[in-house]
């Protein structure tokens, strides 16, 4: 039994099988319990300033880590923002507070302000909690913790029930969380995603301490909690699902046009925008430029249940591309910074083809060996740039160097340096 059974079966929790291949636990595995009900009791949903008070005093005075997530209604309305906002630390049970009532949590933020915050798959809820004020200063990645301890299922419901030995409710994962009042099952199932997760990470990281990663998986939450925000995509039009059927520019500047002009409708109605215009629509009306509304409506994605003034809406859109100069079309493809694509690379500089493959094969090795996926053992991109532009001087001291200068972690740095080394030296077949 490795030990982060050990640490669950030490605790009032029970354990079962899932742990990483290389652990050599017993595969006799209890079968695992459904945790059907939080240990408090469903809480009632703060949403007033009273309240929210009374939580951030009870979460000041806790000890231990806190558990974080967040709720949010990606499919259903515009943007990321959060719509339920779940905490559970010890000495203060769980809280489930409505970020739509209370929308300035800084308060809270403050009060946590050094505590170590537990968050499954944090870079997905961090941007929607920077926004209402919720900053950790530190943090613990339970999903990115099993990454790097080689559990080959690293869901929070399949980490759950792997390391600690129970079954999580997800059946209401992907639900309207705007919706007012929620109902009591879907609270049920938001107070369940925060009961367990410090168990979780206090087992996992006696996992990581175990293989000798947990310092590793530190430098990880580190580098998340120290992030900045991400910069605003450049021409998110380009994103459009079915792009590569686009190819001429007057084309692009229609799938432009009508992308632009979705989403300002649906910010403004504060709905999913594939609720108000689907992508293959979109790309349809590129394709065809449609001369008219007549032409557009026997589109595919404009059918008979669109309105005659929502028809003349895209068209218009269809329209404004159609009228632009040659000088103000979109040019078909992105200004790449940095490498070009791989495939093109053999053309290119065979001999940079050649370091890559090498690369690419001992990345992948040393990940296996250290029981990872590759991209948690250094990011692809970082491998590209360094097999296309290697120091001019190859040795451990430069490659580290490079590395480092990509964003690349000590951690990363010490392991795949020796690695990268003898792949920059392959030469072109």
């Amino acid at each position: 039994m490795t030990d982060a059974h050990d640490t669950a079966a030490d605790s009032p929790l029970r354990t079962t099988g899932g742990a990483p291949p290389d652990d050599g636990g017993s595969s006799a595995a209890e079968a695992p319990i459904p945790l059907l009900e939080p240990r408090e009791g469903i809480p009632p949903v703060v949403a007033d300033e009273a309240a929210l008070a009374r939580v951030i005093a009870a979460f000041e005075a806790g000890s231990g880590p806190v558990a974080v997530d967040a709720e949010r209604a990606s499919g259903y309305r515009y943007g990321q923002r959060a719509y339920l906002v779940q905490l559970r630390r010890e000495g203060a049970g769980t809280a489930l507070i409505d970020p739509v009532a209370c929308p300035d949590l800084s308060a809270l933020g403050e009060a946590l302000s050094g505590v170590e915050w537990v968050l499954h798959a944090a870079t997905q809820d961090l941007p929607c909690l920077r926004e209402i004020g919720m900053v950790p200063t530190r943090l613990f990645d339970t999903e990115l913790a099993g990454r790097l301890a080689g559990f080959p299922r690293v869901g929070l419901g399949a980490m759950v029930e792997s390391v600690l030995g129970f079954v999580l409710e997800k059946g209401h994962s992907a639900v309207d969380w705007s919706t007012r009042p929620l109902p009591e099952p879907w609270l049920r199932y938001a107070a369940l995603d925060v009961e367990l997760l410090v168990d979780l990470r206090d087992a996992l990281e006696k996992e990581l301490d175990r293989q000798g990663k947990l310092d590793w998986a530190r430098q990880e939450f580190d580098a998340i909690a120290s992030a900045p925000p991400p910069k605003p995509r450049k021409d998110p039009w380009r994103r459009t699902s079915g792009m590569h059927k686009v190819r001429r520019r007057r084309q692009l500047a229609v799938v432009r046009e009508l992308w632009q002009t979705r989403d300002r409708i649906a910010q403004r109605r504060d709905v999913s925008p594939g609720k108000v215009l689907g992508d293959a629509a979109i790309v349809e009306a590129a394709l065809a430029l449609p001369a008219n509304v007549h032409a557009l409506a026997a589109l595919n994605g404009f059918g008979h249940r669109m309105g005659k003034r929502q028809l003349e809406q895209w068209q218009a859109a269809v329209d404004r591309a159609k009228a632009l100069s040659e000088a103000q079309l979109p040019q078909p493809g992105q200004p790449v910074a940095g490498p070009p694509p791989p495939r093109a690379w053999a053309d290119k500089d065979p001999a940079a083809a050649a370091r890559l493959s090498a690369a690419r094969a001992g990345v992948s090795a040393l990940a296996e060996e250290l029981t990872m996926p590759q991209e948690n053992l250094i990011t692809p991109d970082t491998v590209r740039r360094v097999c296309w532009e290697p120091p001019a001087v190859v040795d451990a001291e430069s490659v580290a160097a490079a590395l480092a200068g990509y964003g690349a972690r000590p951690w990363q740095v010490e392991q795949v340096t020796p690695v990268l080394v003898t792949a920059l030296s392959a030469e072109a077949p």
